[in-house]
């Protein structure tokens, strides 16, 4: 916006009125990009938490002809107006050149959950039940021990065993 010349907007201040430029923008209540200019209310309706956007098969299919048909220019209107960033719509129709109209559904997120093996659940169950009748061992070995401690101590004889070489 151009400024006018010092010398008007020094007559204007005389003459009470206030240079176009200098007037602070008129702001409409429901403005996103109001919420930081003094007196508008912020929403008190914002959600605890965003929600992830979900786009059916139909919808892609259906926006994908409408990118296909736009001319030079008209794609980023389209993508701006939709909501959409480009690197869905490069994914969507990589999908759909493979081949993949499953791939335009949406995909759950996270981890995929496979089935487990029979065999890892035996080995599972083995390694437990090898652990237990370790310290099971351990635990026999310590009151022998103790059993041997004590017989010493009261002057007791054990008999000699059979395992000692």
């Amino acid at each position: 916006m151009k400024m006018p010349p010092l010398e008007s907007l020094e007559g204007m201040r005389r003459a009470g009125e206030t240079p176009v430029a200098l007037r602070a923008p008129s702001v409409s209540p429901d403005d996103p990009l109001a919420a930081g200019v003094p007196g508008t209310a912020p929403d008190p309706e914002v959600p605890d938490r965003p929600k992830r956007r979900r786009f059916t098969a139909e919808y892609k299919r259906k926006f994908l002809k409408q990118a296909d048909a736009c001319r030079p220019g008209e794609l980023g209107a389209l993508l701006r107006r939709e909501g959409v960033y480009s690197s869905s719509l490069k994914t969507w129709r990589a999908a759909r050149d493979r081949g993949e109209l499953a791939g335009l559904a949406p995909k759950k997120r996270g981890p995929k959950a496979t089935a487990p093996d029979p065999r890892d659940r035996e080995l599972a169950a083995k390694d437990r039940e090898i652990a237990r009748l370790s310290a099971r061992v351990e635990r026999a070995e310590a009151i022998i021990g103790l059993q041997k401690k004590v017989s010493e101590i009261l002057g007791i004889r054990l008999p000699e065993s059979d395992d000692k070489q």
